[in-house]
């Protein structure tokens, strides 16, 4: 099994088939090199390291993203995180620990996104 494979059975089990199927019908010659990195490399290679759970990993990128204030992709992996099995006080523990270490603008973003994200995921009963 090549990285990639590795990568798109991780990432798929984590941000959902949906998600994952979504991002590489959007894939062109301009961008597949990207996703080709992005799924071989960072799914495939890093996620699948031993050491970390994908939870771990998980609880990991929402403390980077906050700190990269980096939204789209922080909505992404809370849903991945949640995905994961990360529960909500989880989350917001994350993001207490986030607001005196990266600063408390963005992790009021990231509780922002984090409080529609799982508004939403109650109504879908998830």
């Amino acid at each position: 099994m090549t990285s990639f494979d590795v990568g798109l059975k991780i990432r798929k089990s984590v941000l959902g088939e949906a998600h994952v199927e979504r991002s590489l019908s959007e894939v062109d010659d301009f961008n597949r090199d990207l996703q080709n990195m992005v799924t071989g490399f960072a799914w495939g290679e890093v996620w699948s390291r031993p050491g970390l759970s994908l939870r771990e990993r998980s609880l990991i990128n929402l403390a980077f993203l906050t700190a990269l204030n980096r939204p789209h992709e922080f909505e992404t992996h809370l849903n991945g995180a949640l995905n994961n099995g990360v529960t909500k006080e989880q989350v917001r523990e994350v993001l207490l620990q986030a607001a005196v270490y990266c600063g408390f603008p963005a992790s009021v973003d990231s509780f922002r996104i984090a409080r529609r994200v799982l508004k939403e995921r109650a109504a879908q009963g998830k």
